[in-house]
C-alpha cells in the first residue's frame, strides 16, 4: 500500500453562496511533451497553488496565500509532492496493468474537495479516474470505495479490506477541509482590493465589441451593458469568470452592434466590482487590443496543471458525497 500525505491549502470565501475547494492530482505515463505529474488547487473555479514535476516546485497563485505563508511552509509542500510524484507513478504502472496495457499514453487522477453553503451545509468527495473514465469514488455513508468498472472491483476490495483508510477520510472530508476554508476566508478578508482595468475590443467595425474587465481582486465582479443610459440585454454575452496568473481575476461580456445602431445610440460598459462603478463608452471605432495573449497563458497553465481533467470531469461533474468536510494536511492513494 503506498499512502501519500497531501495539504489542503485552503480557500477564500468573501461571498455570500456556495463555495468550494477542490485539488486534482495528475500522474501520466507514456511518451509526453509535459509534465509527469502536477498538483492544482482551486477555489471556486480560481487557481491558488500549483506544482508539476518538471519544476520540482509548489508555487502559490494567489496574494492572499502568499501574504500569510512563509518559505518554509511552500518547501515543505514541496516535497510532499515530489514524494507523491513518485507514488503516482508506481500506481500507474499498477493499474496499466489491471487493463493489461504495456503501451500509449495513461492517466490517473484524483480529485478531492468540499463546498459550504451560507447556510452552514456541508459536503465533501473524493474521486479517482483512468484515462479520462471514472474508475473509484468514496462513499462516506458506507465508508466503501465504489468500483466503476470490473478492473476497479480489485482495488476496491484492497482499499475496503482494513477500513482505516475510509475512517481517515471520512474525519478528513467531515472536519478539516472546512476548518481550512474558514481559516482562509481570514486571509482573503484581509487582503488588498484591487480595482478592475476595463477596455473595449474590437477586431473590425462589422464584429462584436467585446468589454473586458481584468486584473481585479476578490472575483466577484458583474458587467452590464446600457443604451442610451438604460440596461441592454439583447445580443449579449458573458463569458466566464477567468483566473489570472497573478491570483488576479478576468471576465468578458460581448455585445453585437451595428455601425448603424452605434451611429444613433451610445451603448457603454458598465463594470462593479466590490462598490464601486467603471464605466466605458462605446465608440464608432475602437481599437483593437485583443486579450488573446492573457487568456491563452491562463488555459496554458490550466491544460497543463490539470493534464486530462477536462475529459474526465463529465458535464454531471463529480457527483458530491453529502458530508461535513476538512482542511489540510491529508493522506491520499496512487496505490490500486
Amino acid at each position: 500500500m503506498l499512502d501519500v500525505v497531501l495539504l489542503l491549502l485552503g480557500a477564500h470565501l468573501a461571498c455570500a453562496g456556495t463555495h468550494s475547494l477542490r485539488y486534482f492530482f495528475t500522474g501520466v505515463s507514456g511518451d509526453i511533451d509535459f509534465p509527469e505529474f502536477t498538483a492544482v488547487g482551486l477555489v471556486d473555479e480560481g487557481q491558488f497553488f500549483y506544482f508539476d514535476s518538471n519544476t520540482k516546485k509548489t508555487e502559490p497563485k494567489t496574494e492572499w496565500i502568499r501574504q500569510n505563508e512563509g518559505e518554509d511552509y511552500w518547501n515543505s509542500q514541496t516535497q510532499i509532492l515530489i514524494d507523491t510524484h513518485q507514488s503516482y507513478k508506481v500506481g500507474i504502472q499498477i493499474i496499466k496493468e489491471l487493463f493489461n496495457q504495456s503501451g500509449g499514453v495513461h492517466t490517473w487522477q484524483m480529485m478531492c474537495g468540499c463546498e459550504l453553503d451560507e447556510d452552514g451545509t456541508k459536503q465533501g468527495y473524493m474521486q479517482y479516474g483512468y484515462d479520462g473514465e471514472d474508475f473509484l469514488s468514496f462513499d462516506k455513508s458506507t465508508l466503501t470505495w465504489t468500483a466503476a468498472n470490473p478492473q476497479a472491483v480489485i482495488t476496491k476490495h484492497k482499499w475496503d479490506s482494513t477500513g482505516e483508510d475510509a475512517i481517515y477520510w471520512k474525519g478528513y472530508l467531515d472536519n478539516t477541509c472546512i476548518e481550512w476554508l474558514q481559516k482562509y476566508v481570514i486571509y482573503g478578508e484581509n487582503t488588498t482590493k484591487v480595482a478592475p482595468q476595463v477596455s473595449l475590443l474590437q477586431k473590425s467595425s462589422s464584429s462584436s465589441v467585446k468589454c473586458h474587465a481584468t486584473g481585479f481582486y476578490p472575483s466577484g465582479v458583474t458587467i452590464s451593458w446600457q443604451k442610451n443610459g438604460q440596461e441592454h440585454h439583447e445580443d449579449v454575452y458573458l463569458a466566464e469568470l477567468l483566473p489570472n496568473e497573478d491570483g488576479t481575476f478576468q471576465r468578458t461580456s460581448t455585445i453585437k452592434v451595428s455601425p448603424e445602431e452605434l451611429k444613433k445610440n451610445q451603448f457603454s460598459c458598465v463594470v462593479e466590482h466590490q462598490g464601486e462603478t467603471f464605466r466605458s463608452i462605446l465608440k464608432a471605432s475602437v481599437p483593437i487590443g485583443f486579450i488573446l495573449a492573457a487568456v491563452v497563458g491562463v488555459f496554458l497553465l490550466i491544460v497543463t496543471a490539470v493534464a486530462g481533467y477536462t475529459v474526465y470531469q463529465k458535464k454531471k461533474g463529480f457527483k458530491p458525497v453529502n458530508a461535513s468536510d476538512d482542511g489540510p494536511n491529508g493522506s491520499a492513494r496512487s496505490d490500486t
